[in-house]
């Protein structure tokens, strides 16, 4: 089989490796259809996370199942599946409580196990970990590239939306104009925020906030956004989601809260100072979130994409192929796509 292979900053190849098999009697193989290039993918392209050469690269992907363990029961061969970004055993004491990536056995796609930018995967504990789509999508192009995005970014905004107490009526703000930022901005809305205020940069990015359900725009920066978004709210947020993962944009969400507001923090951290803590401590300002349980939002989210309630799909803005992967990467990397859909 093929996959796509880390060997240096700026340097991914797609190349034949061994097909994958069956190890562990919970597992799967999966005949990967659709993969994403995400944005946290861009820290190790960039050099600024460390990758080993030779490591897979992916942790968004559906596929068809080829194959199961002798100890897989929900899953069977044929069953079309979308995959959360970590794998997870479903029974320990964190996975009960609906935190999937704090699983003592978890793991995520990619680095030293199969990657979703690959033809295919195994699967470990593939019960408790994928999910079995309706035969009705099955050659529905449209439904499934609106259901790809479950996999991570729109669970992941999600997230930041529910770490951030969002409520019907609700005043929030969005830190950031990447993917999942503007999954926030759905789920915000789904949540039945009011008003919705979006902070980035990107023309083309703010546009398509304001057709997910953005209010407000905010194109600065700093103390500069910081100031707007407190004249605009008379006093701050009621919620902030912080999407982006830098010291400067932990700084911002924080600066833009009304007291006692939470800040949902879902960006990959990548901080290189402290954070605003005397502002937090004298304001009654709560930080709340990390890395989505995306397994635990699954059900719910797909129900809304299937019944037509929610469409994440817009922020799938580049489609390529196996082979131009790195291309992918390349474009993500230059800003000239928000996010990559890899079709196989």
């Amino acid at each position: 089989m093929k996959a796509t292979i880390f060997h240096a900053p700026g340097d991914l190849r797609v190349e034949k490796v061994p097909d994958p098999v069956i190890k562990e009697p919970s597992d799967a193989i999966v005949r990967v259809t659709h993969a994403c290039i995400c944005g946290s993918d861009l820290w190790f392209y960039r050099g600024l996370t460390p990758y080993e050469p030779g490591w897979r690269t992916g942790h968004e992907w559906m596929g068809i199942v080829e194959e199961v363990g002798p100890g897989v029961r929900a899953i069977r061969k044929g069953d079309r599946v979308i995959a959360p970004f970590a794998f997870s055993d479903g029974d320990c004491e964190f996975c009960r409580k609906g935190l999937q990536t704090s699983c003592i056995h978890a793991g995520f796609w990619g680095m030293k196990n199969d990657g979703g930018q690959g033809e295919m995967v195994r699967a470990p504990y593939a019960d408790s970990t994928l999910v079995v789509l309706p035969q009705s999508i099955e050659n529905d192009a449209a439904m499934l590239k609106s259901v790809l995005p479950l996999t991570d970014v729109m669970g992941t905004g999600h997230h930041a939306a529910v770490s951030a107490g969002v409520r019907k009526g609700a005043t929030v703000a969005v830190v950031g104009d990447g993917a999942v930022g503007l999954c926030g901005v759905l789920a915000a809305r789904r949540l039945g925020a009011e008003r919705i205020i979006v902070l980035g940069h990107r023309a083309g990015r703010m546009e398509l906030a304001q057709g997910f359900g953005a209010t407000d725009l905010v194109m600065s920066s700093g103390d500069e956004a910081i100031g707007r978004v407190l004249e605009m709210t008379k006093g701050g947020a009621e919620a902030v989601l912080e999407c982006v993962g830098t010291s400067d944009s932990l700084n911002t969400a924080i600066g833009i809260c009304r007291p006692g507001c939470r800040v949902g923090y879902v960006g990959v951290p990548h901080h290189g100072s402290g954070m605003d803590i005397t502002k937090m401590f004298f304001q009654n300002i709560a930080l709340h979130g990390g890395v989505a349980p995306v397994r635990a939002y699954i059900p719910e989210l797909l129900a809304d994409v299937l019944a037509g309630r929610l469409d994440p799909s817009p922020v799938l803005d580049l489609t390529v192929d196996l082979a131009g992967v790195p291309e992918g990467y390349l474009a993500m990397d230059t800003r000239k796509a928000i996010k990559v859909m890899v079709t196989l």
